[in-house]
């Protein structure tokens, strides 16, 4: 799937400098609940040269310079760790994160004994390469196993079925600061207003950003870190231009 640009419209408080909701359709919405499908692993390679927090980057590491020849299992394969495909089970979702290989679960597949007498053989295996313990034989004939049937014929179904990912289009989502998703309604733009103190509009000001993979990453790495995550991405540095500025202007130090 080619790289995705998305646009965003996010709600600012001018006087905090704080986002309190972005306006959002369904493809950044899609993109946020794919976050919950990356393995361990690819978090870890996407965040190496983001300061990661914890110890996960030396556990990465540690197993990327282990010699293959001299520790690793000779079955072992270090892209299984080191680069996993992420499981996205049939939903096609914006590519905002780089180097991610997508592989689609829609429909498993099993695999029976090869033997000749394979109908006396009752093993299955998910991974061609393994031996059937009674004839220690491949277990390479592939099986099809459906899991989830649809008793609603295809050309019955409604329109928006087709669009794929997670979520439907038909709505408009609002993404409080920290990545809580709902559907957006006036009732809840109220009760932010409250809570964030704005009793008049004009402290409000609106913006319209746009999403491609560098924000992705960072989106990524704000969601393991922080509670405000839509004021780390898009404020952080219009923040730090404005303390620069001042800086300069009066020579101020210690402006953070």
């Amino acid at each position: 799937m080619a790289a995705a640009k998305i646009s965003l419209k996010i709600l600012i408080e001018k006087k905090s400098q704080r986002v309190i909701f972005a306006e959002a359709d369904k493809k950044f919405v899609d993109f946020l609940f794919s976050i919950l499908t990356l393995p361990v692993g690819t978090v870890t390679r996407l965040l190496q040269k983001h300061d990661m927090a914890g110890s996960l980057h030396s556990l990465y590491k540690s197993f990327e310079n282990l010699s293959d020849d001299l520790y690793l299992q000779p079955e072992q394969d270090k892209d299984f760790l080191l680069n996993p495909m992420v499981a996205i089970y049939g939903a096609k979702v914006p590519l905002l994160l780089p180097s991610v290989e997508q592989h689609s679960y829609s429909a498993k597949k099993f695999y029976r004994c090869s033997a000749s007498h394979w109908y006396f053989c009752q093993n299955v295996a998910n991974d061609r390469r393994a031996f059937c313990p009674s004839c220690n034989k491949l277990i390479t004939n592939e099986l099809r196993y459906i899991d989830y049937v649809d008793p609603v014929p295809k050309d019955t179904k409604a329109s928006s079925s087709s669009e794929g990912g997670y979520v439907k289009g038909v709505i408009t989502y609002m993404v409080m600061d920290d990545l809580d998703v709902k559907p957006m309604s006036i009732i809840s733009a109220i009760i932010l207003f409250t809570k964030f103190n704005v009793t008049d509009v004009g402290a409000l000001e609106e913006k319209v950003v746009e999403l491609g993979m560098d924000e992705g990453v960072k989106l990524l790495r704000a969601s393991l870190q922080s509670s405000t995550v839509l004021t780390d991405v898009f404020l952080q540095n219009d923040q730090k231009i404005q303390n620069h500025n001042v800086k300069e202007e009066f020579g101020i130090e210690g402006v953070e």
